[in-house]
């Protein structure tokens, strides 16, 4: 058995971020970060357009409580308002502390940060990398961690969250290249696995977005928030499903339906391309139901709409968002200073996740914390972003939060003793686990399995949703997770099984997506994210509260949670 006094699970921002803040309070304290990829390849590398901030490089009139006005319009009024205080006044202070630790942000002719406008937001405040924001500031964050000798597992798989008696004491954990099994106890653990995207089979997400860390949670007890609130980006690459960063239409690209119309104006006047990315992804659906998108050979009624660059000119956008440029002309050959993308909604980040306190605290109801168990960053539901996120919010969140759960972990394991944990049961329970599934006598492949799942997903639980589709998807989910146990691998080595691991994710995927689809199916309303054609209304009186989904063998229970409002009033939502 191994042990440290924190163990991170997740390279990502926010995991990395904590890892430098305990180091920092408490330079003696023994943290660890375990990852299932090298850390820099964790997904914040591949965010794009920007952090915001109001510093007032660009329009000095913002104000923090413009920023937090905007986000929890965005969020449709189910955000925590005094979460998004703390986001949004501790904003500034992260971005500059971003800077001093050498993350190389664009820059105003005069040396001060650029800053541009961002879908949802009143002011120009996302300050950026070009559109490779993410990637210059984790690679700065792991370097950091080196520098403070944060013990780095990389590749390794954790199977399973040690909790007893409410208490959570270590993990269980795989190592991918040579199949050793072992036990890491801790006095605190801290989540910070990201997202879910590979649930669907359109997504923006990486390979290991699988949404482990959720699905380890409740596996636990612990329940899991606001599940049913999943963010489409309105722009992914058709058909590849990547992302081309709200970026590019904050440097003043157009969205164009097969008549050549910028069909925005009729969904969002006021805000044009800019609006917030639900309202942006369903009016990109309703054009494209209504005919008016466009098929590869550029005729009217097809699967897409197009992001039209050209009138940006080359200089432009080389400069500003040369990585959009770039993944349109390496995967579809298409160059978009002369030519337009081909885009539609694609699934891109999940606005529930493990429930928290503002200090990062894990909750298991809302009045009792899991003791020794904390999470930041995607993953966790401090509910920032409520029903809908604004771009540009995430990566801040991840670095506010992954501080400030940082610091409150300092803090707290300076009085906290080694767990008592009996290492070989879990040990014996990990390696069962595992033999089974290699000495599984099957006939369905993991990967047909996984692709029906996700196409059953996309069907029943997409940008738009109603009763009856969603009542047939999780009667076929139910039909497919029969279907898990008939599944065979091939590699039966214990060296680098791939195999191995993307079978141990099918089962966070499934998991997590029948939670997903729980949680829709019980709320009888449209707010942000969540469009129901059978509810077209938001219903304050009876949803204005968070979703509490407890996992269980026999089934999901729905419970609800207060929403914190303490400064803006729920009010219509206009833009």
């Amino acid at each position: 058995m191994r042990e440290h006094d924190v163990i991170i699970v997740g390279g990502g921002l926010a995991g990395c971020r904590a890892a430098l803040e305990i180091k920092r309070l408490a330079p003696n304290t023994d943290v660890a970060v375990i990852a299932k990829t090298h850390p820099i390849r964790s997904h914040s590398v591949a965010a794009q357009g920007g952090i915001a901030a109001t510093l007032k490089n660009v329009d000095p009139t913002d104000t923090w409580e413009a920023h937090a006005f905007d986000t929890v319009k965005g969020s449709d009024y189910l955000a925590d308002q005094d979460a998004v205080a703390i986001l949004t006044q501790e904003a500034p202070d992260v971005l500059i502390d971003l800077e001093h630790l050498g993350v190389l942000f664009s820059r105003l002719p005069d040396g001060r940060i650029a800053q541009r406008a961002f879908g949802g937001h009143s002011h120009n405040r996302t300050c950026y990398a070009a559109d490779k924001t993410g990637h210059a500031i984790l690679h700065e964050l792991v370097n950091n961690l080196r520098r403070n000798n944060v013990h780095l597992y990389e590749e390794w798989y954790v199977m399973q969250l040690i909790q007893e008696e409410g208490e959570a004491k270590g993990i269980v954990v795989y190592r991918i290249r040579d199949g050793a099994l072992d036990v890491i106890r801790a006095k605190a653990v801290m989540f910070a696995t990201g997202g879910y995207g590979r649930v669907y089979n359109t997504t923006s997400n990486d390979y290991a977005s699988t949404g482990d860390g959720l699905a380890m949670s409740a596996m636990a007890g612990i329940p899991l928030e606001d599940m049913e609130f999943v963010q489409f980006h309105p722009t992914g690459l058709y058909p590849v499903g990547v992302l081309i960063s709200e970026a590019v239409r904050g440097e003043g690209a157009y969205l164009i339906n097969s008549e050549g119309q910028r069909f925005m104006e009729t969904y969002a006047p006021s805000r044009m391309e800019l609006a917030p990315r639900d309202i942006t992804s369903r009016a990109i659906t309703l054009e494209i139901r209504a005919g008016r998108g466009v098929h590869p050979d550029g005729s009217a009624g097809g699967p897409f709409v197009y992001l039209d660059l050209r009138h940006m000119g080359r200089e432009k956008i080389m400069s500003r968002i040369p990585f959009a440029w770039e993944e349109a002309h390496r995967l579809l050959g298409i160059d978009a200073v002369v030519e337009m993308m081909p885009i539609r909604p694609t699934v891109h980040y999940c606005m529930g996740g493990i429930p928290v306190n503002t200090e990062g605290q894990v909750r298991r109801s809302p009045d009792s914390l899991v003791e020794g168990f904390f999470s930041a960053g995607e993953c966790s539901c401090v509910s920032v972003h409520g029903a809908n996120r604004l771009g540009s919010n995430s990566l801040l969140e991840c670095v506010v939060y992954g501080r400030r759960t940082g610091r409150t972990i300092a803090q707290y394991v300076q009085k906290r003793k080694y767990p008592e944990i009996n290492a070989e049961l879990y040990l014996q329970e990990a390696r069962k686990r595992i033999q089974d599934l290699l000495e599984q006598t099957g006939t369905i492949r993991i990967g047909h399995l996984r692709q029906q799942f996700q196409d059953c997903m996309t069907e029943h639980c997409g940008v738009f949703r109603s009763e009856s589709v969603m009542k047939e998807g999780l009667e076929k989910l139910q039909q497919l997770k029969q279907q898990y146990n008939n599944i065979y691998l091939d590699d039966k080595d214990q060296f680098w099984n791939t195999e191995l691991i993307e079978a141990l994710e099918l089962q966070s995927i499934m998991m997590v997506g029948e939670i997903i689809l729980t949680s829709a199916y019980q709320r009888k309303e449209s707010r942000g994210a969540h469009s129901r054609e059978d509810y077209p209304s938001r219903d304050d009186g009876n949803f204005l509260q968070h979703t509490l989904a407890y996992y269980s063998s026999a089934g999901i229970d729905i419970n609800y949670m207060p929403v914190v409002i303490n400064m803006f009033e729920p009010q219509e939502r206009k833009y």
